[in-house]
């Protein structure tokens, strides 16, 4: 007696285990009549309108370029150089010296790097940076050393808020 419910139990819970051939939902289809109603006007794209409905159009892109902030921008390119560029520094010291100078993004980036691999091992000259005037939040630098001239990509979020590296590109 006791074979049967067993047998009888392992059906179901074969039946209730095995997918099931076709799904017989039904999905109804809006009909021709149903049309949309949009809540707001269409953005346009800067040429033809604002983005937004009653946005208007910065007059400029980014934070104005000063004296003081180019200065600045170069002196963090080339510290971050000079941090960078110490093949022969124990990885997690050059991980920890390094990350004072990236921003989140490149510090996650480099966190692997094995400074062994890094053919520079000093700084050779001043930075020179290629500032857009237009756009005062990034910018690039150029700054020499014995295995070339590395380019570095600064970048910052505010006037008085620091500049961080957030791409350190070899000499090709």
């Amino acid at each position: 007696m006791k074979k049967p419910i067993a047998l009888l139990a392992v059906a179901f819970l074969c039946a209730a285990c095995t997918p099931a051939a076709e799904n017989t939902a039904t999905v109804s289809t809006p009909s021709a009549t149903t049309t949309a109603t949009p809540t707001a006007p269409v953005s346009l794209s800067a040429n033809s309108g604002p983005q937004a409905p009653g946005g208007t159009i910065p007059a400029t892109i980014g934070i104005p370029w000063d004296e003081a902030s180019k200065k600045s921008a170069g002196d963090v390119a080339e510290k971050a150089m000079a941090d960078f560029a110490r093949p022969e520094v124990e990885e997690k010291q050059w991980a920890n010296d390094l990350a004072r100078w990236l921003t989140p993004q490149a510090t996650a980036d480099y966190s692997s790097v094995d400074p062994a691999n890094i053919p520079a091992s000093r700084v050779t000259g001043a930075s020179t940076l290629a500032v857009d005037e237009e756009n005062g939040y990034g910018v690039t630098a150029s700054v020499p050393t014995n295995a070339g001239a590395y380019s570095l990509q600064l970048l910052r979020t505010g006037p008085d808020a620091p500049w961080k590296v957030n791409r350190l590109t070899p000499p090709e």
